[in-house]
């Protein structure tokens, strides 16, 4: 069984999301949007390899992309890792080297946080 992880970053970029979204159409608008980014969610917990690569990028990160938005993460073993939330007009792809680095090194950090809590003594591995 697969499971999802959001960082911080990705939490803070939601939030962020939520409040422009209040301040421009409403908070009517900005609850139906963040419905439908909890429902992507539900779908990356339920099935990773939603997550995709893109042709124009060759590194690890992967993308899935909601309405304006693109949750960009990383899979390790059977968890997914949201590192951010990204609006799809930005040209993120050309972000991406400066912060590739930083993003991954979050996912490995979380990731072996994890495994250390699975092979903590008298825990199940």
């Amino acid at each position: 069984m697969s499971k999802l992880l959001l960082t911080d970053r990705a939490l803070t970029d939601i939030d962020a999301i939520d409040r422009y979204s209040v301040e421009r159409w409403g908070r009517r608008v900005a609850d139906q949007y963040l419905a439908d980014l909890e429902a992507a969610l539900g779908r990356l917990a339920d099935d990773l390899s939603l997550f995709k690569g893109r042709h124009d990028y060759t590194g690890r990160l992967r993308f899935y992309s909601v309405r304006e938005h693109v949750l960009v993460g990383d899979v390790i073993g059977d968890i997914g890792f949201v590192l951010t939330v990204w609006r799809g007009s930005m040209d993120f792809i050309d972000r991406l080297p400066k912060l590739e680095p930083d993003l991954l090194q979050e996912a490995e950090i979380m990731a072996s946080q994890i495994e250390g809590r699975r092979d903590a003594p008298g825990e199940d591995a």
